[in-house]
C-alpha cells in the first residue's frame, strides 16, 4: 500500500463519517518532527483521553484475551472504549474492537509518510459470546490516519459501514445500542474523534 487511503474499508452499507484536522508547517523537517510525534500519540491508545479532553471516552489497549497492556499498539491487538454514557452488557460495560491492520510508511527524505490503523468491532474477549459488543455491527470500521504531505501534516478518522448492532443482541443492548448510533455523529463519537485529530496534532 503505497497511499494512506487505500487502507480505508470501501463504503457498502450504513452510514459514513470523516474527521479530519491539518497542521501547516514552516519546514519539511518540522513537518516531519510533528508527523513523528502524532503517530507516536496515535499508537499510544490508552492514553487518547487525554488528548480528547474532560468528559471523552476512556479508551485501553488489550491483548486477544483482554488483558490490559502497556504498550504502543500492533495488529491483532483489541482495545475498549468506555463512553461517557450506559455500556453495553456483551462487552461488560465497554465497546470492544479489535486493530486488524496498521501501515506505516515513514521516510523524512519523500514527499509523504503516513501511518493508517483500521479497526472492527468484536465481541467481548474478556467474555467471549455471539453478540458483537459494539454499538455498531462486526461490518462497520474505523481507519486512523496520520501522514505528512511535503510539510503539510494531518490526522484523519474515517468511519465506514456503520450499522447499528441490534441484530443477536440482548433488549438491553438492542435499545441501547440503537441510541447510541443514532446519536453518535453529534452526541458522542462525533466530538470525540474532532477532538481526538486535534489532539494528535498539537505542538
Amino acid at each position: 500500500m503505497d497511499d494512506a487511503y487505500e487502507g480505508i474499508p470501501e463504503q457498502r452499507d450504513g452510514g459514513i463519517t470523516d474527521f479530519i484536522h491539518f497542521a501547516d508547517l514552516k519546514t519539511r523537517q518540522q513537518a516531519h518532527a510533528l508527523f513523528l510525534l502524532a503517530k507516536s500519540r496515535l499508537k499510544d491508545i490508552s492514553n487518547w483521553h487525554q488528548l480528547c479532553g474532560p468528559g471523552s471516552s476512556k479508551f485501553s489497549l488489550t491483548d486477544a484475551q483482554g488483558n490490559e497492556l502497556y504498550r504502543m499498539a500492533e495488529k491483532g491487538d483489541h482495545f475498549y472504549v468506555d463512553l461517557p454514557a450506559p455500556g453495553s452488557i456483551a462487552g461488560g460495560g465497554l465497546d470492544w474492537v479489535m486493530i486488524e491492520d496498521i501501515q506505516e510508511v515513514e521516510n523524512a527524505e519523500a514527499e509523504s509518510e503516513f501511518i493508517t490503523i483500521t479497526v472492527r468491532p468484536v465481541v467481548n474477549p474478556r467474555k467471549p459470546g455471539q453478540a458483537v459488543a459494539n454499538f455498531y455491527d462486526h461490518g462497520a470500521t474505523n481507519t486512523f490516519i496520520v501522514e505528512r504531505y511535503l510539510n503539510h501534516v494531518s490526522a484523519a478518522v474515517h468511519g465506514r459501514n456503520e450499522v447499528i448492532n441490534n441484530k443477536d443482541t440482548n433488549i438491553y443492548d438492542t435499545v441501547r445500542n440503537t441510541v447510541i448510533a443514532l446519536t453518535a455523529r453529534e452526541g458522542l463519537s462525533g466530538p470525540q474523534w474532532k477532538a481526538l485529530v486535534e489532539g494528535l496534532l498539537q505542538e
